[in-house]
């Protein structure tokens, strides 16, 4: 589970003040004039070609599987350049988990012990209602080893959640 809303509004970890994001604001909307003026969009920069070590654990983890064959794709964004400029004007905008508190349907919220993303499961948790509702923290696991890695995936416990909840 990511938020993307709340990352693009507030930035990584809720680090974001409001007269950045006034600043964001600005700049993005400037970029999609520009982008309208041009015919054409500005991409926002991806993950890097090489690490220098310098780097969040996090942007380690996505190069992990973006930038190698584990997870890498000629067509990828996340493998080969970033997104359209603009594009988290919508999520600053809107945010996507504003009415989670009325879902009645059964909710498997997935993540790492160890993933950087970790508090947006946490706390979409915290708002939802009902006890059909579960939080799986899975140990020892990072945001992008919940993708592929067979070995740290509770495809048991997921069976069940689904076997329990889908009839």
């Amino acid at each position: 589970m990511y938020d993307m809303s709340r990352v693009n509004a507030n930035g990584y970890f809720d680090a974001m003040t409001s007269e950045e994001r006034r600043e964001l604001k600005r700049r993005l909307n400037a970029q999609r004039t520009e982008d309208y003026k041009n015919g054409s969009y500005a991409v926002a920069p991806g993950l890097p070609d090489r690490l220098t070590g310098e780097e969040p654990q996090f942007v380690k983890d996505y190069y992990g599987y973006y930038k190698t064959p584990r997870g890498y794709h000629k067509n990828s964004l996340n493998s080969n350049g970033g997104w359209n400029m603009t594009s988290s004007l919508s999520f600053i905008n809107m945010p996507i988990l504003s009415y989670s508190d009325e879902i009645q349907s059964a909710v498997l919220l997935l993540h790492g012990e160890n993933a950087h993303s970790r508090y947006f499961s946490e706390d979409a948790y915290k708002k939802l209602k009902g006890d059909n509702k579960e939080l799986m923290i899975i140990p020892n696991a990072n945001h992008v080893d919940l993708y592929d890695q067979t070995d740290k995936i509770p495809f048991d416990k997921l069976e069940k959640f689904f076997s329990d909840n889908l009839k």
